[in-house]
């Protein structure tokens, strides 16, 4: 019998494996003894995440480059996910996504397209094409959102368990991409010691254990949950803060 907490025999999916999150948690579940298929768009990213998890667990993860917002992609992403393991999928773990600077004053439509494409509809599609799969392993879904979106669906009926991580601010390289400079950056992770309860930012491990735990059978009883793993953030209700003390969000700093 395998030992609680492991994932051992399991097959998972994990998209924007690449960095941050969805990296930490490739590692992990390969040190936890899950078979991996991983995607992502940045190829040579996703190579070197694919040597950390084969160093882990001796096991070769299916790499496959591609995405999401591209219909074909997903379909092809998927199907080759699901023929390397022999039709098999226990895990999916939806962690693609993107943040965009500015406000419904100041982002064009176009980006709130590309947003809504990255973040939900093709999390959406991947689940979709996933169901039947988790259906037949009594699987489990696990989404990674932010602390700004609790909301998690569930597939109950069927056995199937759909939990959603919240993330506060964590080390990644998500707002740099979005547009932040470094020092920029560096400064909203200093603003983390007055907006979080636990007075730091996270680091990607950190949300990591969070879905491993949820993936893992020591959550077998537990679906539709939103976890919040943000240093007490939510608590605090920052967005009240005066700007001096760290009340303004990164998406509105460059709007200041």
């Amino acid at each position: 019998m395998a030992v609680r907490g492991s994932l051992a025999g399991k097959v998972a999916l994990i998209t924007g494996a690449s960095s941050g999150i969805g990296a930490a948690t490739a590692v992990l579940f390969s040190r936890l003894g899950a078979r991996l298929a991983l995607t992502g768009r940045n190829e040579k990213n996703l190579r070197a995440v694919g040597e950390k998890c084969q160093a882990e667990s001796g096991l070769k993860p299916l790499l496959a480059v591609g995405d999401l917002t591209v219909d074909g992609d997903t379909e092809r992403i998927f199907k080759s996910s699901v023929d390397a393991h022999n039709g098999r999928l226990d895990i999916l773990v939806n962690n693609a996504g993107i943040i965009a600077l500015g406000s419904i004053q100041t982002a064009p439509v176009d980006q709130y397209d590309r947003l809504m494409r990255t973040n939900v509809r093709s999390m959406y599609q991947l689940t979709q094409l996933a169901v039947p799969f988790l259906i037949d392993t009594k699987g489990c879904v696990v989404n990674v959102s932010s602390i700004n979106g609790l909301r998690a669906v569930n597939l109950a009926d069927k056995q199937v368990r759909v939990n959603c991580v919240n993330p506060g601010v964590t080390h990644t390289e998500l707002h740099k991409r979005a547009g932040l400079s470094e020092q920029e950056y560096e400064s909203y992770l200093k603003r983390a010691r007055l907006t979080h309860a636990l007075g730091r930012h996270a680091e990607p491990e950190e949300v990591a254990d969070v879905i491993a735990f949820l993936a893992s059978d020591q959550a077998t009883f537990i679906t539709g949950a939103s976890i919040p793993v943000d240093g007490g953030r939510h608590a605090l209700c920052p967005s009240s803060l005066p700007r001096e003390q760290g009340g303004v969000s990164a998406m509105a700093m460059k709007d200041v």
